[in-house]
C-alpha cells in the first residue's frame, strides 16, 4: 500500500511528493539529520532527495539496490534540467 500512495504522489510531482512525504511521516527525518539538506534537496534535486528518502534504511544506511534508486532520480533529476535548456533553444 505505501507503494501506491509513493507512486501516486510522485505522479504528481516530486516536489509535491517530497513535501508531503515530509509533512506525514518521519521518513525525511530518519533519512536526513537537520533541515538544510532536505531544504536544498527539494529545491535544487527533488528526485534524488526523494529517492534517498525512501532508499534509507535506519541501521545500514543506504545499499545495494538503494544506490540504483538514488542513481535514478539524479538522471531524472538531470535530465529535466537539460530538458528545460534544449526546449528553450
Amino acid at each position: 500500500m505505501g507503494c501506491c500512495i509513493f507512486a501516486a504522489m510522485a505522479a504528481i510531482g516530486p516536489r509535491v511528493a517530497l513535501v508531503l512525504t515530509w509533512l506525514f511521516t518521519t521518513l525525511v527525518d530518519r533519512a536526513f539529520t537537520g533541515v538544510l539538506l532536505p531544504l536544498l534537496g527539494l529545491i535544487l534535486l527533488p528526485w534524488t532527495t526523494l529517492g534517498f528518502v525512501f532508499a534509507y534504511a535506519p541501521v545500514a544506511g543506504v545499499h545495494g539496490v538503494g544506490w540504483l534508486v538514488v542513481l535514478i532520480g539524479l538522471l531524472l533529476d538531470l535530465s529535466s534540467y537539460g530538458g528545460g535548456a534544449r526546449s528553450r533553444r
